[in-house]
This record gives structure tokens, sequence and C-alpha cells, in this order.
């Protein structure tokens, strides 16, 4: 079977799509023959060995992947449509997944949007039910929110009773945050103002950022008192903040570590919990990931190097099949 490799971590470039055995499942794990695959920044990060998990190459890349069951314990049938998610190995024909990181997949969500779905929702899901605590009512800002990771935050906090502001760069990206549910949409220039005006100098709630770099002090300063801001990756590539820890006692604010995989992966029902969570949002619609940009399986380091120069809009899929 084909599969998206990596031989050397010298980056999405030099990825190759091999001939790999096909696996073998164990006991607990589903046999999914994959139609579509979710790329993601930590794929970008895998490619060049800059991850904090380093398998030892040649290894498959892949996330998030959505498909048909071929077999499977209780459970799971041969049929079912269904999307799953693993550190990396889901960019392949077929895949053996556990199926504690197997979720059935609603008929009226399409394969690319099963792939959009797991690592994204549930780090969303994780960063603002588990990590910030919200509450409804209170307002959320999102950096980077015309990505993966900001349009599902902004549809999971809309789904948690919560007020949005999305911030992103350009207007292409604000209409993309728009479509995406956003109450409100500003302009990274000048966000930590315009946010302070929007919430009539109170500031926001929480603050969600997969983005890191230059943004994150004005990200401290956007702040209501006991306000939080949520520390979900450094897509920006500008290396990691540093915080001056007397802003956090004398304005009574927080900055929390997100680490979703690391959480969820040695909690085994977790993950089928918060599934269940997101079920309404995606029956009454106020889930529905928005699909950028898709690509062939033989293109898999095209769409890394394009979530590299941020040209990706919404979650960018490759398709299996």
């Amino acid at each position: 079977m084909r599969a998206v490799q990596v031989i050397t971590t010298t980056g999405p470039s030099d990825l190759e799509i091999r001939d790999v055995p096909e696996p073998t499942p164990g006991l607990d794990d589903v046999l999914i023959e994959v139609h579509s695959v979710g790329t993601a920044f930590p794929d970008l990060l895998l490619s060049r060995g800059q991850y904090q998990l380093k398998p030892e190459p040649p290894f498959t890349l892949g996330a998030d992947f959505a498909g048909v069951v071929v077999s499977g314990p209780d459970g799971f049938k041969p049929g079912d449509r269904v999307a799953g998610v693993a550190p990396y190995g889901g960019a392949a024909e077929l895949v053996a997944n556990p199926a504690i990181s197997t979720f059935h997949l609603p008929d009226h969500v399409s394969f690319d949007e099963g792939a959009a779905l797991p690592m994204n929702y549930l780090t969303a899901h994780f960063t603002l039910a588990e990590r910030a605590e919200l509450e409804p009512g209170e307002t959320v800002l999102v950096l980077g929110a015309s990505g993966g990771v900001g349009t599902a935050s902004l549809q999971v906090a809309k789904g948690l009773g919560a007020r949005t502001i999305a911030v992103v760069s350009t207007d292409a990206k604000a209409q993309v945050a728009r479509d995406a549910g956003a109450d409100e949409v500003i302009l990274l220039d000048g966000f930590k103002d315009a946010a302070h005006e929007l919430t009539g100098g109170k500031g926001v709630d929480v603050v969600v950022d997969p983005v890191g770099g230059d943004a994150f002090t004005d990200a401290l300063r956007s702040l209501a008192p006991q306000g939080r801001v949520m520390v979900v990756g450094f897509a920006a590539g500008q290396g990691i903040p540093e915080v001056k820890v007397n802003r956090l006692l004398l304005n009574n604010v927080d900055v929390r570590g997100v680490g979703w995989g690391a959480y969820a992966m040695v909690r085994p029902g977790y993950m089928h919990e918060q599934w269940a969570a997101i079920e309404p949002m995606l029956a009454d619609g106020t889930i529905k990931p928005p699909i950028g940009a898709t690509y062939p399986l033989v293109d898999y380091g095209q769409a890394l190097i394009d979530i590299d120069e941020r040209r990706a809009l919404g979650k960018t899929v490759v398709h299996v099949r």
C-alpha cells in the first residue's frame, strides 16, 4: 500500500510516497480504509525532526484521517464511516488505529470534514472546556483565527456559549473567520486596542493562541482581570515567547499551557467523552470544519509547504482515494 513517509528529517520537500506493508491490527484496533487525511503544523515539525515526538525514520506522517472500517472490535463493523487520530501514521491507504481514538462519523459529515475534526476540534474542546474552564457568556479572542485550530476554536467556543472575536492578518482570512461563525473579526495590527474597544474597555476573558511570536505580549494585555491566555502552539515560527510574571501578578491573569495529546493519549475513554461533547455541535451545524485547499497524496509535501508559508486557510486536506 502507499504511504507518505519521512525518510530523512530534512523537511516537506523530501517526503516520499512509498509502498509499505499493510498493517496488522491488534485486538483493540480498527482497520480503516483511509479516504482523506488532514495536514497540520505538527506534521511539518515532524518532517524536520523538530517536534517533541521524534519517531525514527522512516515513518509515515498523518495525524487526522477519515475513511471506512474494514474490520474492528465491538462497536465497529465493516462499512462504518469513521474518523481517527494518532500521533502519526495516518497518511496511508490502510491504517490500524486504536478504538479509543477512532470515532463514528455522522452521515452528513464528509470524509474531508472528518479528517479536519479530531485533532483540531478535540484540541479546541480541551483548550476551552478543560484548561480555560470557559463559562457561557464569556468572551474568547482567537489568534490565527483562519487556520485549522483557529476556526475550530471559534466554533467550539460558540458551542459552549461564548462570544468570539477572531484575529486575522488579511481580509481574505477575515472572511474565513466570519464564515466559521466569528461574532467579531479584527486585524492583527492593533488587535489589543480593538479588543478593548469591543469589550467596553474590560478586555477578553480567554485568548486562544496557536500562533505565539510577537502577538503574545499584546494577547496578555488584552485580558480582562482573571483572564486566561491559552498557549496552544507556535505557528508563527518566531520563537517561543517569554512571560514577565509580574504582569500576571499585577493584573490577576493566567497563562496556561495546552497539551491535548499528552493529556488525552494516556486517559483511555477521554477522547470519546470529548467526541460525545461535540456531537451535538456537529448535529446542529455549530461545528462545520472549513476545508481550504485539497491535494492528491503525491502533493502531501506541498500541502505542508503551504502551511509553513502561511498560505493555508481553514483545514488543508489530502485525498488518499
